[in-house]
């Protein structure tokens, strides 16, 4: 079961740094990321019968983490028209 969590992490970050040109995909894959190392956390904790309160945590912070990503996209697209990152002028 750890290898799988492990294998979801890794993918991950391969489709995070091999889509790098399309802010919509790295953000899903960043999710994707979060979401692999919070079933990996919870594994951990339910096999060592630890209290679950620290994935309430670290869940309610990747849901901020994840609204606060959709708001910089939504505001990024209504500047620039499209969410591909070579298009914008003022970060680079």
């Amino acid at each position: 079961m750890l290898i799988l969590f492990m294998m979801m992490f890794m993918f991950g970050l391969i489709v995070f740094s091999s889509k790098r040109k399309h802010m919509l995909l790295m953000l899903l894959s960043l999710e994707f990321v979060v979401l692999s190392l919070y079933l990996n956390m919870y594994y951990f904790v339910s096999l060592m019968n630890y209290e679950y309160f620290f994935c309430m945590i670290f869940l309610t912070m990747s849901v901020c983490e994840g609204a606060l990503g959709l708001s910089v996209l939504v505001s990024i697209i209504r500047s620039y028209g499209n969410d591909y990152v070579m298009s914008f002028t003022s970060l680079w």
